[in-house]
């Protein structure tokens, strides 16, 4: 294995705080010590886990980066339906509150904040905006589920994830709805990731979506944590982790690394190119026979 190969740490676990615990100490770094640190969520709507991050997943990375030595800690995310109203229903803002963690709702923005990229050759036609926060944060971490995709994401880990960033609707032009519409949706959904980089992402996929999702669908127990630095890399094991607990014929035919989410992050340069690039991490004993069953499957590409 490559010395330059992205680090994807498993932990095999159904407890999220060992999870989150044991992933973040097998990848062997700390990226928030000092830092201002914001948090990143899946709250596209307040659905059940994994139809959004799970609060007791949230409570134990907020913790550990307390422990780490954060100096700061904010949550930002921008939902559909309204973000305050999500976040309600999960009743995660009276949690959060206690553990000192300032709640910045996208949706309340001013426009300024919402920054312009047009990348040349990009499928989204007129651009797309990022959420200024986003962009000048110390460190970004951002926290993702395991599941399937049925309005045509296929997947959504960590890569789709950050659709979260972009507006519903800004400057009167309507970011989702031209998203949700394109034949391209999945190379948009990588394109979003371009202008800005994780310190670090943990995924949640003790339980899972295996078909429908993103806020409802076919549920299957992953039993399972990941945590990395690399959204290509994640995406890859995540997908090899869907296949091994048997999905639907979107995730189960195509190979990983020929998935449009992922072949175009690939070529944009955003993280590990093929398998052979990819190091996966056991966090213990526990855990080397899930890895070496994951590892086969993400071999064959």
């Amino acid at each position: 294995m490559s010395s330059t190969a992205s680090r994807v740490a498993l932990v095999k676990t159904e407890n999220r705080k060992d999870g989150v615990k044991a992933s973040l100490r097998a990848l062997k770094m700390n990226p928030v010590k000092g830092k201002n640190v914001l948090i990143k969520p899946n709250f596209n709507t307040a659905d059940v886990t994994p139809g959004s991050t799970h609060n007791d997943t949230l409570v134990a990375l907020v913790e550990e980066m307390w422990e780490r030595g954060a100096k700061s800690i904010s949550l930002g995310e921008r939902s559909f339906p309204p973000t305050r109203e999500v976040m309600e229903k999960k009743g995660i803002l009276p949690i959060l509150d206690k553990l000192n963690v300032k709640i910045i709702d996208f949706d309340g923005l001013d426009q300024k904040d919402w920054v312009l990229f047009k990348p040349k050759m990009s499928s989204w036609p007129n651009g797309f905006r990022i959420a200024r926060p986003i962009l000048d944060t110390e460190c970004l971490i951002s926290t993702c589920c395991l599941k399937t995709h049925q309005f045509g994401g296929i997947f959504t880990l960590s890569l789709k994830l950050h659709v979260g960033v972009v507006p519903t609707v800004r400057h009167g032009y309507e970011y989702m709805k031209e998203l949700h519409g394109s034949p391209h949706q999945r190379r948009m959904i990588a394109e979003i990731n371009e202008p800005f980089k994780p310190a670090l992402i943990v995924l949640d996929g003790i339980d899972a979506f295996v078909d429908g999702g993103p806020m409802t669908g076919k549920h299957a127990r992953g039993e399972v944590f990941l945590a990395s630095t690399d959204r290509v890399a994640m995406d890859a094991v995540g997908v090899a982790i869907l296949k091994f607990l048997g999905s639907n014929e979107s995730i189960m035919k195509p190979k990983i690394f020929e998935q449009e989410q992922i072949a175009r992050a690939v070529e944009m340069g955003l993280g590990a190119s093929s398998p052979s690039e990819i190091d996966l991490i056991p966090a213990d004993e526990k855990s080397q026979d899930y890895r070496d069953r994951i590892l086969e499957i993400l071999k064959k590409g």
